[in-house]
């Protein structure tokens, strides 16, 4: 909300050397966001001139200029010849000259220029050049603003631009605010300035009058709210829709965000702003019969201001006459209806309509307005008699209309409820040893009456307060006003031997681990499809249970993932259409894995301010499926780029199989390779993922197809592990073993098997029979080929063996190695290759 600094000073006292930041400090001080300020930008000499001569002079490119000869004034050099394209103006015209060494708005500084063979000392101004609108069908005349100053005399404070304004965020609970009336009260607050209620009048002197029906059938209320419970109306004859708009209001209506549309438009869009109530003017000559507020019919349709025909709906609040609709009620009127340059006679509205129905409305036919975002966020009801009054007095003023005593109204009693608030409640709530006096002064300041009772206070908030509903409110607006700054900032005290539990700690080792490797950590939405849900989370691509969302952000991905690669893909797609094609993602998040025929959700709503029973949480946690956190990453492109003297090298299996073993060791355990299937992953480079003989996830190449449906342009590498089954598994902390200081014994064995003996149970062997001095084993080389016989393969394993109390020698190293042989031909017939 745009506050004009001149409009503020009306209602409140405003000290005469604040500047806008000392304004807008006073707003943030009672709970006010500061946005911007806003100024004309005008500096230099802009003056009054009067134009002594024209002369018409025809340019090659068919543009008629005049040339100028404008009055000044002596202190401003007198007489200058300028250059002017506008034809609006006639010999002895009063107009806005600006002079060489003024700025306006853009910035565009003025100078004296050549141009059309003369020398332009100056310009003549119009109201688009001095930031009062967008009308450029010609410069300022003063005379059609009612204007007549002497010659020379300062045109800036003439216009009223030397004002300001500063513009404040107001949140949606504070939809008063949304009114000079209501800052002005805000800026009383801060400041302890005097307010001057602008909307404080005489109710004998508000009545509208008789003689104009008006009726409200609303038969399909929302939630009960009858959508119209105040509609005022009033009658002002005999307008003159010609007369200028005053420059004081052409100028508080600009800063306000607003532009000038003729002077009864303005005054509707003005005591709007001012009261924080919309009004709307009909061109009563143009109204069949009376006014019926009613929802649309279906099938009804209606233009509006804008000239957009509408498909209404039956929500829709109406304005009709006996021709039908004539506005959309609290967002925008009709055209049939509109105040226009023929008008001579204005039925005002002023009315209170239902938040949610005008809420829905404007979303509905994407038509926001100043009038709805006032109305969804509740306007005084006690308001609109008094709107009404002002506009018809300025119509009277300012367009010499005359005030009748034509009119109707409708209106319901406003009941507020009141509030009790117990003694020692604020206190115990804010934490600040107010007083009893600071308490009742501070609801008191913001209109609430409040009176003595058993125990406290019973405090009946004021009318234009929608938000104040409850206590807690209420000792909001204490602490607020009081100032936030006294709330002492206390730092609770954790309890001891708190802190990450032994998952959460594993888990941001494994994070930092793959981090540490090279892999950039990519969070994705929790959502996708059922196809992909199946892909990826069964071996076989079966079907499983999966949770659909009933609001589903994207319908192609209405259920809630079971696993975290489909989320890798979406991103390994987007950062390859960006040309970034060397890719380590990973991802460390839940998935859903709901339970064959259980039913999940609950109708359980635990009330708010209290802790849920044991039962209620009990019946909560069933409500949602069990939601293990996984790990997932994927790899494609090169693993090392390209470079003088290297080629680049493409990620293969074993980079994949490199991540597994990051996880790992950052877990604390041991994860075994055994070769497996499964639908998304290539067949015969799938590997199964286990630790302590459990599976725990796999690792493998994309399948061709899925690569292909993915859009990833060459071969990709995925691993997927239930992380948390991992670390619990680990069984807590990662306990680092002692160093020994001993030298380790190295052999390598090469073992022939049959082709078809997977190589991570080769190694098994080996371990199972090496005993406690192998300390590693480690895979170095497959072989398959000549030497060698049909169906058969030979696996080179390096070996590392270390005692913790002596030097091993050759022969103990050696007899280790030939039990863990001896093991393995036992098992699978592995010979020691010759």
């Amino acid at each position: 909300m745009r506050v004009p600094i001149s409009w503020l000073r009306e209602y409140v006292d405003v000290a005469p050397d604040a500047t806008a930041e000392d304004v807008l400090a006073s707003f943030v001080s009672v709970g006010f966001e500061e946005e911007d300020i806003h100024r004309f930008e005008i500096a230099g000499p802009v003056v009054v001139g009067q134009v002594l001569s024209i002369e018409p002079e025809p340019q090659k490119n068919g543009k008629t200029i005049n040339w100028c000869q404008v009055d000044v004034g002596p202190e401003h050099g007198g007489v200058r010849g300028i250059v002017c394209g506008a034809h609006n103006f006639v010999v002895g015209d009063k107009v806005v000259v600006s002079l060489p060494g003024a700025v306006l708005p853009g910035p565009f500084p003025i100078s004296a220029r050549k141009t059309y063979g003369h020398v332009s000392d100056g310009m003549i101004a119009s109201a688009r050049e001095l930031g009062l609108g967008d009308e450029h069908d010609g410069i300022i005349v003063l005379s059609t603003l009612g204007l007549d100053p002497e010659i020379g005399a300062d045109a800036i404070a003439l216009l009223h631009l030397d004002d300001f304004a500063v513009d404040v965020n107001v949140t949606p609970d504070r939809g008063y605010a949304f009114s000079l009336r209501g800052l002005a009260r805000e800026y009383s607050h801060a400041t302890g300035a005097d307010f001057r209620d602008p909307a404080d009048r005489d109710f004998s002197e508000l009545q509208p009058g008789s003689g104009f029906e008006i009726d409200v059938d609303d038969q399909a209320p929302i939630r009960g709210a009858v959508g119209a419970t105040e509609f005022v109306a009033r009658v002002v004859r005999d307008v003159d829709p010609s007369r200028p708009t005053p420059p004081w209001m052409i100028a508080r209506l600009s800063l306000a965000g607003m532009r000038s549309l003729g002077v009864l438009i303005d005054i509707t869009n003005y005591v709007m702003l001012e009261l924080g109530n919309p009004i709307h003017g009909y061109d009563l000559d143009r109204l069949q019969g009376g006014i019926l507020v009613r929802r649309a019919r279906t099938g009804e349709r209606m233009t509006t201001l804008d000239g957009q025909e509408r498909v209404l709906h039956v929500e829709d609040l109406l304005i009709t006459d006996g021709s039908g609709p004539i506005g959309l009620a609290g967002v925008m009127g009709g055209g049939t209806t509109e105040m226009s340059d023929e008008t001579r006679n204005v039925l005002i509205e002023a009315a209170t309509f239902d938040p949610v129905t005008i809420a829905r409305t404007a979303r509905r036919h994407k038509l926001p307005s100043e009038a709805s975002k006032r109305f969804e966020r509740g306007v005084d009801p006690l308001i609109p008699f008094v709107a009404a009054r002002r506009v018809a007095d300025l119509m009277v003023e300012l367009a010499g209309g005359t005030l009748t005593d034509e009119g109707g109204a409708l209106f319901a009693e406003v009941e507020i409820a009141g509030i009790d608030v117990p003694h020692g409640f604020t206190q115990g709530v804010i934490g600040v040893d107010y007083s009893d006096d600071e308490i009742v002064s501070a609801l008191e300041m913001i209109g609430a009456e409040v009176a003595e009772s058993d125990g406290g206070w019973f405090v009946i908030p004021p009318s234009w307060r929608r938000d104040l509903t409850d206590k807690w409110t209420l000792v909001e607006e204490v602490a607020r006003i009081h100032g936030l700054d006294r709330i002492p900032s206390v730092l609770p005290t954790p309890p001891s031997g708190r802190g990450y539990t032994a998952l959460q700690l594993g888990r941001k080792r494994v994070a930092d681990a793959l981090a540490a490797a090279g892999f950039v950590e990519t969070p994705s939405f929790p959502f996708t499809s059922q196809e992909q849900n199946d892909l990826h989370a069964s071996a076989r691509g079966a079907h499983l249970p999966s949770i659909r969302l009933a609001n589903a952000l994207d319908g192609q991905a209405p259920f809630l993932r079971r696993s975290l690669v489909p989320g890798l893909l979406q991103t390994a797609h987007r950062n390859i259409s960006r040309g970034l094609v060397d890719l380590a993602l990973f991802e460390v998040g839940s998935v859903f894995a709901p339970e064959e025929g259980v039913v999940y959700g609950t109708d359980v709503v635990p009330p708010l301010g209290e802790r849920p029973s044991d039962e209620t949480l009990a019946e909560l946690r069933s409500s949602i499926p069990p939601q293990p956190r996984l790990v997932s990453a994927l790899l494609t492109g090169s693993i090392t780029a390209r470079q003088p003297g290297r080629a680049a090298e493409h990620v293969e299996l074993s980079d994949a199989l490199d991540a597994v073993r990051v996880i790992s060791v950052a877990a604390g355990v041991d994860i075994d390779v055994s070769q497996t299937q499964r639908a998304a992953l290539h067949p015969g480079r799938a590997g199964a993922l286990s630790v302590a003989g459990e599976e725990v996830g796999y690792v493998g190449e994309l399948h061709p197809q899925v690569s292909a449906d993915a859009d990833l342009p060459g071969r990709a590498y995925v691993l997927e592990l239930d992380l948390d089954r991992v670390l619990t598994l680990a069984g807590g902390r990662v306990v680092a073993e002692s160093l020994s200081t001993f030298p380790a014994a190295t052999q390598d064995v090469s073992l022939v098997v049959g082709a078809g003996v997977p190589a991570s149970d080769v190694r098994a062997a080996l371990v199972d029979g090496a005993g406690e001095l192998l300390e590693s084993v480690r895979l170095v080389d497959d072989y398959r080929g000549e030497g060698l016989g049909d169906g058969q393969k030979s696996l080179t394993f390096a070996l590392r063996f270390r005692a913790s109390d002596r030097t091993l020698t050759a022969a103990e190293a050696t007899e280790a190695k030939l039990a863990g042989v001896a093991v393995a031909a036992e098992r699978f017939g592995a010979g020691i290759r010759d």
